[in-house]
């Protein structure tokens, strides 16, 4: 198809260059297929009730209604929590809205040592360094290391996120793909290597579309045989797992066998940002490297005083994590009870298989429409085609009533639909 139009002459020109690229004619077919392949990504405009999470306003169409939300990442309903809320009002009154620089330039303010040595604490490792988001911190640390280590390797798992994907493409690093949590392709992989030569290892602890859990085990005990470094992003587990909620090595205790460990403030803490976390030289390292990190400005203090208290919050709410997994069983129970076909997992991850985008944006919007829940289809590319999804996120603040109302609203719109019972 060719993209090319003649150009609109200007009033009081007297001549036109030669014909050009049409873009917005680009853009526009490349939207349409979206659309027609049921690909395309709407809004939801929700208004949030404060301190009636899950609960929020539905925006549309000129009209607002109030709907229960199914897919956040606040996992925790940490985000409206009482003291993480005073905390950022306290700090927009003390440090302002902005922390005024990038953090070489008059933007580390001692908010951000504070939560920098918090994490370090809560991970177990000398330091910490703060990103604006966790992809950010993926694509900065990863593309620092792998770039800059001499004649670097990357191990990656083939389910890795986006994030990770983009840091390792950047670096320009050599990389292998190994099967999904198939330690022994893994070790198969490390076994055809020098021994000597750099080696990084990439994983994530949980994985947020399936719900699987990586072996950090049998990983971190090849590593060690074969002289690598460990790397595993701990996104969707930190908060949730663990004595502490210090995520699934936290839980397995490995503290001293991952060597880093990369995470978000935006998910279980409710907050924004990400970070790394690893040995004083690791995070000194980037610190001084890492282009994500030098040249961009600093997270905001609010953000970071709220952050703070939030971590400080779930490191001790044992019965929060508790309550958590006992939603996400009710949930699970009462799903397989309906013949809902739910890819089983042994996480907080509950997804719903659909396998067609069409029918997943259709039964999304039949329990908007007629029952005021929100959940979000998940289509290509966040998942592979043919295996489109919803992905529940059962919080400690979702009741039992919530729970049974899902059911039956999923129970009817998966009938209506066509969508067979597992």
């Amino acid at each position: 198809m060719s993209f090319s139009r003649k150009p609109r002459v200007e009033a009081g020109t007297t001549s036109a260059p030669a014909d050009v690229f049409g873009y917005d004619a680009f853009f526009n077919h490349a939207l349409d297929g979206l659309k027609g392949a049921g690909n395309y990504r709407h809004f939801a405009r929700l208004e949030r009730l404060p301190g009636q999470f899950p609960r929020a306003l539905l925006h549309s169409d000129g009209a607002v209604r109030e709907v229960t939300v199914w897919c956040s990442n606040d996992y925790l309903g940490m985000s409206q929590h009482p003291t993480v809320e005073a905390a950022m009002v306290e700090a927009g009154h003390t440090s302002g809205a902005g922390a005024g620089g990038t953090r070489n330039i008059s933007g580390t303010h001692q908010v951000h040592a504070a939560l920098e040595a918090e994490l370090a604490a809560l991970h177990r490792k000398d330091a910490a360094l703060l990103f604006t988001s966790g992809y950010i911190a993926n694509q900065g640390a990863l593309a620092t290391l792998a770039s800059r280590l001499p004649n670097c390797i990357v191990l990656s798992d083939a389910k890795n996120h986006a994030s990770m994907i983009a840091g390792l493409r950047q670096s320009g690093a050599e990389k292998l793909i190994f099967r999904h949590n198939d330690v022994a392709h893994l070790a198969e992989l490390l076994a055809a290597l020098p021994r000597e030569r750099p080696k990084l290892i990439a994983v994530e602890s949980v994985y947020s579309m399936d719900g699987t859990i990586a072996d950090l085990r049998s990983i971190a005990a090849l590593a060690k045989e074969y002289g690598a470094l460990t790397y595993v992003d701990e996104v969707h587990a930190v908060g949730l797992y663990g004595v502490r909620g210090g995520g699934i090595i936290d839980a397995l205790g490995l503290h001293d066998q991952i060597d880093i460990v990369q995470a978000t403030l935006a998910k279980a803490f409710g907050v924004m940002g990400g970070y790394v976390a690893a040995s004083a030289a690791t995070i000194d390292f980037l610190r001084s490297f890492s282009a994500e990190f030098i040249f961009t400005t600093s997270l905001s203090p609010v953000l970071v005083a709220a952050a703070l208290s939030s971590v400080r919050h779930v490191a001790t709410a044992t019965d929060l994590r508790i309550r958590h997994q006992t939603q996400v069983a009710k949930l699970k129970k009462a799903l397989a009870a309906a013949r809902i076909p739910v890819l089983a997992t042994d996480t907080h991850i509950v997804p719903v298989i659909i396998g067609d985008a069409k029918r997943c944006k259709a039964v999304c919007d039949g329990l908007r429409d007629n029952h005021n829940i929100y959940v979000q289809p998940i289509n290509f590319p966040t998942v592979p085609r043919g295996t489109e999804r919803l992905r529940l996120t059962p919080s400690p603040l979702h009741t039992d009533a919530q729970i049974a109302a899902l059911v039956t609203a999923l129970t009817t719109e998966l009938a209506r639909h066509g969508v067979p019972q597992a």
